[in-house]
């Protein structure tokens, strides 16, 4: 501590003035609103595809199995009360164009799309399964490149870096894309587990159950920071995928408390902002005003994190930087 005051140094970069600074760029840029503007009134007006017909099949086809005793009827019966919440749900498959963690931003994936102001929308319906595992496939993908090509031109807009030229563009869009695969195939081989261990918890006691969650949030709760900020490095920083999680969690082993005030913050002003745009109904104009606000605040707080993690990194290394000759000396 002694070292840090002696040399003076400035304070870290702060989460008010990185968010402050995010809403100004974007209010001075607002053609980066397009990509999820145009997503959400794609979502709104566009065709839907529904996969309520294809589950129809399916809960049909399980009922003719229990009239025929080929199987037991209580799991039968679960298995349909599954189908039919899912029915309820009446999702649009092209909701996947949403890719998390780089996607783009979307309010339409959580408001219901059965109306718009024009009447209701063209339903497509899927009755294959085999055209729902290429549909789901294609949308997601294509959910990856919009993402990359959205987290690519919000970076350049934030960061300002002359550099950052079309050569930086394109090996930030397939290092993002890249990413985006590694997390998905890390979620499926680590959740996959999870999920059927919480299954064997839920049946031998709700109580263990319930504190096998708790520990999973808590430990979420310290990887939260690492996953939000694992795409920065390849914008901020021109680093591939690898290197880039890597700089996430060095950025988070230092900055733990300040960055986890800072994604929260993030969380909660999307969130909070969400319930607000979600207001009017789906076959208001009303609903263009949601539109245009969430993708207002959702692309100044991407463009906020951008600043802040750019702003942190450059903290720390003059951090090291000074820290660095003073070890040297002690040790000498």
């Amino acid at each position: 501590m002694t070292i840090v005051k002696e040399e003076n140094l400035a304070p870290p970069p702060g989460v008010i003035s990185s968010l402050k600074a995010g809403f100004d760029l974007t209010a001075n840029h607002l053609s980066i609103l397009l990509m999820p503007v145009l997503l959400d009134l794609f979502l709104w007006f566009g065709p839907r595809l529904s996969v309520n017909r294809l589950l129809g099949i399916m809960s049909e086809q399980l009922k003719q199995l229990g009239q025929q005793d080929l199987a037991p009827a209580a799991e039968l019966a679960q298995i349909q009360a599954s189908l039919k919440t899912l029915m309820d749900l009446d999702i649009n498959l092209f909701s996947l164009l949403r890719t998390l963690p780089i996607g783009v931003s979307s309010l339409m994936t959580q408001a219901p799309t059965h109306a718009t102001p024009l009447g209701s929308p063209t339903i497509n319906y899927l009755e294959n399964a085999f055209v729902l595992i290429f549909w789901i496939f294609a949308l997601t993908v294509l959910g990856w490149v919009l993402g990359s090509l959205y987290f690519t031109w919000v970076a350049k807009v934030s960061l300002g870096n002359e550099a950052h030229d079309l050569r930086w563009a394109a090996r930030s869009i397939i290092q993002s894309f890249l990413l985006s695969i590694l997390w998905t195939v890390i979620f499926m081989v680590v959740g996959t587990p999870l999920l059927i261990v919480f299954s064997l918890f839920a049946q031998i006691s709700p109580n263990i159950t319930e504190f096998a969650i708790i520990f999973l949030l808590l430990f979420a709760m310290w990887l939260i920071v690492p996953i939000f900020f694992s795409a920065h490095g390849i914008f901020a920083r021109n680093e591939n995928l690898i290197r880039s999680i890597i700089s996430s969690f060095h950025l988070s082993r230092y900055s733990l408390p300040t960055s986890s005030f800072f994604v929260l913050g993030v969380i909660l002003l999307s969130q909070g902002f969400n319930t607000l745009w979600l207001v009017p109904e789906p076959g208001s104009w009303m609903m263009l005003v949601g539109i245009l606000g969430h993708a207002f605040i959702t692309t100044a707080l991407l463009a906020a994190s951008f600043i802040y993690y750019s702003d942190m990194y450059i903290w720390l290394e003059t951090l090291f930087e000074k820290l660095e000759p003073k070890n040297d000396s002690v040790q000498a």
